[in-house]
């Protein structure tokens, strides 16, 4: 019996190491000491690339910041036209407003994110200005937002790290902790319309000390996921960006939480990788005029130094007025 327990207890071990040691295929990806900061394994945490709909997180602190839970808001023709995942919101329907955070945190829809975002600011154009700024306050200074959704759009991205700092300044609000922590939600309209809505986040149901987080997914951005967890009574942050499916989502993030573990029980040293990328060289239009001019110069000098046998062969051509020379001239 004695030796079945220490067989086992060498397969749970081997098991452990193998899952915090497995390669992270997101091309980004981050896990943070909250309490220090400090990366505990990072794989291109600062690379810019797009949020999806980890952007909502901002949208609700924003939105929270002017308006309140209770308050009503009528769905505009804009906000319900908006490309989004059920349930459908209605033009004219009304909703409070905590409703519209659970549908944008929990189950990601955009028509929710942009009925928030015209509630706060008359626009969402004028809303994504104060998310601009909310995360520069945060210390996000590598993010930047296009629109109040997350849908895809040139010139709106983020990175793993400014993603670990938005969720540290998202838990400061109780109803976005409460959101992202709710496996499901009844929600309802002023009319009684009724949605029964689940979390996105699949982890709640796994991970015991998941406190919660955000999905995300366009095409282009593929599958994004920052969340909030507990190890050993300390609070550490998760983010991934671009992962090919959903499930290595999950498994990614549970491989950071391992990685994590092994760090703060002292197994590990903190790593930080990054992948080989050409430099950007900028361009300057006004130096390649100067090369071309320097080249039509160039071309201008040889031009004049022609042989001059060749040059009397060509008159002699044209005195003649062969043929073989016509036939020369039109073959260009």
């Amino acid at each position: 019996m004695l030796k079945g327990i220490v067989i086992t207890f060498f397969i749970l071990l081997i098991y452990a190491v193998t899952v915090a040691n497995a390669d992270i295929d997101a091309p980004s990806a981050v896990v943070v000491d909250a309490q220090t900061g400090k990366i505990l394994y990072g794989k291109n945490p600062h690379l810019k690339l797009p949020p999806a709909s980890t952007t909502k997180l901002v949208t609700v602190m924003v939105a929270l910041e002017k308006l309140e839970p209770e308050q009503k808001v009528l769905i505009s023709k804009k906000s319900a036209k908006t490309p989004s995942v059920s349930p459908k919101l209605i033009e004219g329907e009304v909703y409070k407003v905590r409703d519209l955070i659970y549908l944008a945190l929990m189950r990601s829809v955009n028509s929710a994110a942009v009925a928030l975002a015209e509630a706060t600011s008359g626009s969402e154009k004028n809303f994504v200005k104060l998310m601009n700024e909310k995360v520069q306050k945060i210390g996000a200074k590598d993010t930047r937002f296009i629109n109040a959704s997350g849908l895809p759009g040139k010139g709106q991205y983020t990175t793993v790290y400014d993603l670990t700092r938005i969720m540290s300044s998202a838990l400061v609000y109780p109803l976005i902790k409460d959101a992202i922590n709710t496996r499901v939600y009844l929600v309802r309209s002023d009319d009684g319309k009724e949605h029964f809505i689940q979390n996105t986040n699949h982890l709640l149901w796994s991970e015991d000390n998941m406190i919660g987080g955000k999905t995300g997914y366009t095409r282009n951005a593929r599958h994004c996921f920052v969340s909030a967890s507990r190890l050993h009574g300390r609070l550490v942050f998760t983010a991934i960006l671009g992962d090919k499916n959903r499930e290595k989502l999950w498994e990614d993030t549970q491989q950071l939480l391992a990685k994590a573990d092994n760090v703060l029980s002292g197994k590990d040293e903190p790593i930080v990788t990054f992948s080989e990328e050409k430099p950007i060289k900028p361009v300057s239009y006004k130096s390649t005029t100067r090369i071309k001019a320097k080249g039509k110069k160039k071309e201008k000098c040889k031009a004049l130094k022609v042989n001059k046998k060749t040059v009397k062969k060509s008159q002699n051509l044209k005195k003649k007025g062969s043929k073989n020379a016509k036939t020369v001239t039109k073959s260009t």
